[in-house]
């Protein structure tokens, strides 16, 4: 009643509004403004209680439900409280008001009161840089985990459909390939090829699982998106009622206040809503990258070998960094799609109401620019497909380059594959230029668009009638209208590239994610087969370049017995083990396993983990055994050598491990794992003969650790043969004999050619023979005090021997504080002074021309008072205006245009010198930062901070300018219009440049950065290692590691997306008190201004706004983008190595006679760390055969390294035919001395370009060195000879076959000095066997230096030198140093060499 009451009385009394102080009666504040606040608060009173009844008994008063909703976990109830707190502000201001007047009226002096606002917001990134452990768990929604599951299924579902599709459509292709016509057209069939060849995968799925997995998220947003949009149209019909008041000047002034306050009010809001929707739409961003990035790991981990060979690491990083990134990006704005039409529709509704039919003439103008649109997004479809070609031919042989980094050194190869990867971005940067030249085309006739439409509205308007002259009300009301859309007509040319962009994107997405996965059936597990292991006709392996066939095989192998499987190189041993694992291809028959599978692959697979975490492979901690596998693996002396022992930190693919100790940790891990069947691929190829032995009798023999276990193992190793259970022999893909040693002795077979062939030196006889002389007792003698055991590289022990040097990877760096003035000049430098001149004086120019365009449009707008009488208003002036306004518009195009074309050519040239600096220093980095730093920071680097600087940076620099220039015109306006707001722009800017988030925010980003670097090495680790990780069965838990890698990315994306909100909402309330204060000085100031300056200044006022929201935001992208230059600044400016080329040349023919001398010689690692060499002296003669042995980590490597100048001598020096190596540059030494290393190392490209980057050689030399090589029927025999295509690291060849193209190499360059680094260590005795006499056939009259790793192989050495502890303690010939019975006599007695032996040879 007392309200019903209050209302009757406030309508009775409308005088209490027609007065100077309008106010509301006591009774309607004290009831229904009180009111209001709680009724809302009952209005949300269901939900709480729908939350309360879950777990405890609802409660019944209001504010007590508020508290007990606010106690409950995870319960969100900011938004009920914020809007109840809001309404009852609003709602008291009345009150106030009126409590106000009566203190004005005792003339009290009332104290102001300021409301208490969140000074700790950031206060901890402002005060000191965050670091990863500052930042908040994920919500459950925003984990990678959670994200992943709800997009699998999605994509699962929508993947089927696809592929129903696709085999609908291909039915029906091939029905009408059936019709007679079909055949005879060739054009027709040319071009129904190239379309099966772009569609022949399921596609058109990816977008429909995106939706369907977020789309809560995409109608809440859409929702808030729509609220904004409409509340945009309310501030230019205020505006209207503004001119309308200072036009009107018996009007009361509080109504000018009202309208003031309006604005004020509807801006705010406005405000709200627009960054609800904005933090909705950057973590739907989040996620779906997230979501991505998931998906593509996990394809990468269950791809069939067939697709293996079609996707390169290189390509699958690009997927997961720029493709990722591109929908990220679009789905930020997608609601954009639909949003930018409903503000056109609306704005052209309103101008309609505003300007009639007129408005028909700026829609035909919109109209005939989507064409224009459409057109050139086609075109920049295409330049983005070939962008991301190239930029995925650069990633994959940058990759190659580091991986592959030593060899690149040994044979000074750098300069070839650097003008490779500046071949490839040389490509990409040319489609870029272009792709930015086009893209300035769209640039123009956004900034032209607004001119186009209000030039054709206006002028249509003025021309149909007489009668039609621009008001003030009219023209800034039209020109509010503009403005806001000026915003979609803009956006939609960056949506549609956009789009183009992500179709590229979702093309390589769809045909990776859509591939054959492993068939997880090839391998049964039925465990009611007697024997453990069962394989029948395993068909043609289709990974090979060379097809391999098993044919008609049949395989029972018992439980617990120990099966050898030998054979010639290529006969097809590992390609078994990969049936087994069903890597290959099934085409028929079967394969069964019972139990569980451990695989120890021909080359070592390591982590970047301790030695620890590299042996328990996720298994839990069982001492006893863990001790045992130590034991029996031969690492327990190395783990005492250790400070920090079985925690000490292995490096990126054991870089700090030799080949041997790799191959050991190997064992070591499948040797606890307590499998059922183990496979082992050739594991002791890569160890000392005496370690070998002893893994064999340890761990692998009859009685050794896993005697009770299933063994296959893949052998060149003819000693153990007489102790396996059984041998499989094959022989050209084919099992050509099985049976015991003894049987298949005594037939006389395959097997025994195999063994009369190459088992000269090892023997049973030579077994026995050896005992008799060295004095040795059993076949494989336990480890005595005499043989130390293998332990850790010298490099490994300087590494982890001091507490300094105990981590070998370090931690990332983080840079911290503000971006330094130094990162601007460099980017800055690298673009060019001219180029970065030229282009701010264009868009200053541009600039003077918008403030002219305005100014002319306020003064148009004053011919309404001068000429009353429409009738009398001349046409000439009229047409002076039009013409005037649109040449000023057409200005501001044009210069923006040639502006653009100047910063894209700059950006051009930022990119390519960034680029270049960063590569040339990589490629003349010492080894020990490849040693040190992963592989994944330095594919960042060219990855995602390169797309940074090529995409992101000049974008956002042109909009800071921009929107700089901008907004300084759009004050200087408000400013001659309003003079009394210059009073208020200077308290404005200084709040603004206090930019308080801006510590935090630039921290976030870099942490963006570093966070993202692990995703990147996590995926090549994992990738280089899939065969092992399928074969332990732990692909989850690989997929929780990348889950929790990438959830550590997302904490510091959300906290941005977080800070960049907060300094959204503060800022732009910045922005709406320009409109109010702009507004209010108008109200003061309305009996000394015109509606044309009032219309003027408000106006733009309104768009104030959002020019400091997209200032801000993307001058602190800038400098967040800017990051990424300081990262490739970093990287750019790492210590090199010496110079390539020096002052001092060798002469030609140098060296000529192969002698060299070593003096004092004393090397270290690192300054910090002890000498790994200890002043080494010796005279190697011309012509002279040398073999180098010693323990693991007596130095044998180093001494080879330190020839190539691969480490710098501490002192001491080292001549070469009387020069001092040090004077000269390293290519002018590399080039001149020839390597044979240990690991084979390949990279993708043709035959020849392996043989031969720089083309020197003629094809007939290469084909010379190939049959001496023993490779040229091989050769001979591919389709494309020469030219025939390396996989990535070589797979498509076996290891005997790489080594052989090593040998190649060396026999192709062919200098005076030859160096083997335990170059057959890792092959069979065939590959060896060749290797060895081509050597001594070819290199007779070349100096050679040996590392032996067979000691058999060196005994026909001029001299042997024995290395211990960086030191020479024995240099003689073999003869002598077997009798002198020292180091060298123990080494070969452990070697099975006996003295009888050696003087025969």
């Amino acid at each position: 009643l007392l309200i019903s009451f209050c209302i009757k009385f406030t309508s009775l009394n409308a005088s209490l509004l027609d007065r100077p102080d309008p106010d509301l009666p006591v009774c309607v504040e004290r009831t229904v403004l009180v009111w209001v606040p709680l009724a809302f608060l009952w209005f949300r009173a269901p939900w709480h209680l729908a939350t309360l009844f879950k777990k405890t008994p609802p409660k019944l008063l209001v504010m007590l439900l508020q508290e007990a909703v606010r106690r409950r976990e995870k319960a969100v109830d900011s938004g009920s409280l914020f809007l109840f707190w809001l309404l009852q502000v609003v709602c008291e201001i009345f009150s106030f008001q009126s409590l106000l007047r009566e203190a004005l009226k005792e003339v009290l002096n009332v104290s102001d009161k300021m409301a208490y606002m969140c000074k700790c917001t950031y206060k901890l990134g402002y005060k000191r840089p965050l670091v990863l452990e500052d930042m908040w768990e994920l919500n459950e929604m925003d984990s990678t985990g959670y994200i992943s599951q709800r997009f699998e299924e999605m994509m699962s579902q929508e993947l089927r459909k696809a592929r129903i599709r696709l085999q609908k459509k291909q039915d029906r292709k091939k029905k009408s390939r059936s019709k007679p016509y079909s055949d005879h057209n060739g054009l027709v069939k040319g071009i129904k090829k190239k379309e099966d060849g772009e569609t022949n995968y399921p596609h058109s799925w990816l977008v429909p699982s995106i939706a369907k997995t977020f789309k809560w998220v995409l109608i809440e947003s859409a929702f808030f998106k729509l609220l904004q949009d409409l509340l945009a149209f309310v501030s230019p019909q205020l505006l209207k009622l503004l001119i309308g008041f200072t036009k009107d000047k018996p009007v009361h002034a509080w109504q000018g206040y009202l309208y003031a306050s309006l604005l004020l009010l509807v801006a705010i809001i406005h405000s709200m809503f627009l960054q609800q929707f904005t933090l909705r739409s950057f973590k739907l961003g989040m996620r779906v990258r997230a979501a991505i990035t998931a998906a593509v790991y996990k394809k990468a981990l269950t791809l069939s070998n067939d697709a293996r060979k079609e996707s390169t690491v290189g390509q699958m990083v690009t997927l997961i960094s720029a493709d990722a990134h591109c929908f990220n990006e679009v789905t930020n704005f997608i609601h954009l799609l639909w949003s930018c039409p409903v503000q056109i529709a609306l704005a052209l509704s309103f101008l309609w109401v505003e300007l009639g039919p007129s408005v028909l003439a700026g829609l035909l103008v919109m109209v005939l620019m989507v064409p224009i649109n459409g057109l050139l997004a086609i075109k920049s479809k295409s330049f983005q497909a070939k962008s991301m070609t190239y930029k995925d031919k650069r990633m994959k042989i940058l990759n190659e380059i580091l991986s592959g980094i030593k060899i690149l050194k040994l044979y000074a190869w750098e300069p070839s594959f650097e003008a490779q990867i500046q071949g490839f971005r040389e490509q990409e940067l040319q489609v870029m230029r272009k792709s930015a030249y086009l893209s300035s085309i769209p640039t123009f006739i956004f900034f032209c668009a607004p001119t186009f439409v209000s030039l054709a509205t206006f002028a249509v308007f003025v021309s149909v009638s007489p009668n039609n002259v621009l008001d003030a009300e009219k023209t800034f009301t039209s020109i509010s209208l503009f403005n806001i859309l000026r915003a979609p007509l803009g956006m939609l040319p960056l949506l549609i590239s956009a789009m183009v962009q992500m179709s590229v994107s979702k093309r390589r997405l769809e045909k990776f994610l859509s591939r054959d996965d492993l068939d997880i059936n090839a391998v049964n597990h039925d465990n009611s087969h007697s024997a453990f292991l069962n394989l029948l006709s395993v068909m043609p392996f289709t990974f090979m370049p060379v097809w391999v066939r098993f044919l008609s095989v049949s395989l029972d192998i018992n439980p617990g017995s120990l099966v050898a499987v030998v054979g010639a190189v290529g006969s097809g041993k590992s390609s078994l083990i990969s049936a087994l694992l069903g890597e290959m291809h099934n085409l028929s028959g079967s394969v069964n396993i019972k139990g569980s599978v451990a695989y120890v692959p021909q080359q070592a697979w390591i982590q970047n983990a301790t030695l620890k975490d590299n042996i328990l492979f996720g298994s839990d901690l069982d001492e006893l055994r863990f001790q045992r596998v130590l034991e029996a693996c031969a690492l327990e002396q190395d783990l005492e050598l250790l400070p920090a022992g079985i925690q000490a930190e292995i490096g990126e693919k054991g870089i700090n491990l030799s080949g041997g100790q790799k191959q050991r940790v190997s064992l070591a891990r499948a040797a606890y794992s307590s499998a059922d069947v183990y496979l082992l691929d050739d594991p002791l190829s890569a160890v000392d003969s005496h370690v070998g032995k002893h893994l064999f009798e340890r761990l692998i023999g009859p009685q050794g650790l896993l005697k009770d276990k299933t063994r296959i193992l893949v052998t060149h190793g003819i000693s153990f043969l007489p102790y396996v259970d059984e041998i499989v022999v094959l022989v050209d893909g084919v099992v050509s004999e099985v049976g015991s040693y003894s049987s298949l002795r005594a037939s006389k077979g395959a097997f025994s050619e195999f063994l009369d062939t190459y088992a000269k030196q090892e023997s049973s006889e030579a077994q026995e023979k050896s005992e008799r002389t060295c004095g040795a007792s059993p076949v494989f003698p336990l480890y005595s005090s005499m043989r130390e055991k293998e332990n850790f590289s010298p490099r490994a022990k300087e590494e982890l021997g001091s507490k300094k040097g105990q981590r070998l990877i370090e931690t990332e760096t983080v840079q911290t504080g503000g971006v330094k003035f130094s990162v601007y000049l460099q980017y800055l430098r690298s673009m060019g002074w001219c180029y970065g001149t030229m282009f701010i004086t264009v868009y200053f120019i541009q600039n003077l021309a918008f403030i002219g365009q305005n100014l002319w449009l306020s003064d148009w707008t004053n011919d309404a008072v001068r000429y009353p009488n429409e009738s009398t208003y001349p046409a000439r002036i009229r047409d002076v205006r039009v013409g005037a306004y649109g040449g000023l518009g057409m200005a501001q195009g044009f210069l923006v245009f040639v502006g653009t074309l100047l910063l894209a050519d700059g950006a051009i040239c930022a990119s390519r010198t960034l680029h270049t600096r960063l590569l040339s220093n990589i490629l003349r980095a010492p080894m020990l930062f490849f040693d040190t730093t992963p592989s994944g920071r330095v594919v960042n680097r060219f990855a995602k901070d390169m797309f940074t600087v090529d995409e992101l940076i000049p974008a956002a620099l042109r909009s800071v300018i921009l929107k700089m220039l901008e907004l300084l015109a759009t004050l200087v306006i408000i400013c001659l219009a309003v003079p009394l707001f210059t009073a208020v722009v200077i308290p404005l800017i200084a709040i603004y440049y206090f930019r308080f988030y801006l510590t935090t925010s630039r921290q976030l980003r870099r942490l963006d950065s570093v966070s993202r670097s692990p995703i990147y090495s996590h995926f090549g680790e994992t990738v280089s290692g899939l065969p092992v990780i399928r074969a332990y069965g732990y692909q989850e838990r690989f997929l929780e590691q990348n889950t929790v890698t990438i959830d550590n990315n997302l904490k510091c994306v959300c906290q941005l997306i977080v800070s960049n909100r907060w300094m959204a909402i503060r800022l732009e309330f910045l922005g709406n008190l320009v409109v109010f204060f702009s507004a209010l000085f108008a109200v003061i100031s309305r009996d000394s201004l015109d509606s044309g300056l009032v219309g003027l200044s408000v106006s733009y006022a309104l768009n104030v706004t959002l020019i400091l929201n997209t200032l801000v935001r993307m001058t602190s992208q800038l400098e967040t983008h800017v990051v990424s230059v300081e990262r490739v600044k970093e990287y750019a400016e790492i210590p090199n190595e010496a110079a390539w080329i020096a002052e001092k040349r060798p002469p030609d023919g140098w060296p000529s006679e192969g002698r060299v001398r070593f003096e004092d010689y004393k090397v270290r690692y690192r300054p910090e760390l002890e000498l790994v060499l200890h002043g080494i002296t010796c005279d190697i003669r011309s012509n002279e055969k040398i073999g180098i042995v010693g323990r693991t980590g007596a130095g044998k490597s180093s001494l080879t390294n330190c020839l190539f100048r691969i480490m710098e001598a501490a002192e001491g020096r080292i001549l070469i035919d009387g020069v001092d190596i040090a004077r000269l540059g390293l290519h002018d030494l590399r080039s001149r001395l020839t390597i044979i290393p240990q690991d084979p190392v390949l990279f993708s490209g043709t035959l020849r370009m392996n043989l031969d980057p720089f083309e020197k050689y003629s094809d007939e030399d290469i084909w010379k060195v190939l049959e001496l090589a023993h490779l040229k029927d091989f050769v001979g025999g591919l389709a494309a000879g020469l030219q025939h295509e390396v996989a990535e690291g070589g797979e498509n060849l076996s290891v005997g076959q790489r080594q052989l193209l090593c040998l190649a190499r060396a026999l192709l360059r062919k200098s005076r000095i030859l160096i083997l680094d335990e170059a057959t260590a890792a092959v069979d005795l065939e590959t060896d066997n060749l290797i060895q006499t081509t050597i001594r056939r070819e290199f007779a009259h070349c100096t050679v230096l040996t590392i032996a790793h067979r000691i058999n192989t060196i005994l026909d050495s001029s001299r042997v030198m024995v290395l211990d502890a960086g030191k020479i303690v024995e240099f003689d010939s073999p003869a002598t140093l077997l009798q002198k019975q020292g180091q060298f006599f123990a080494l070969a007695r452990d070697s099975g060499i006996c003295t009888a032996e050696t003087t025969s040879l």
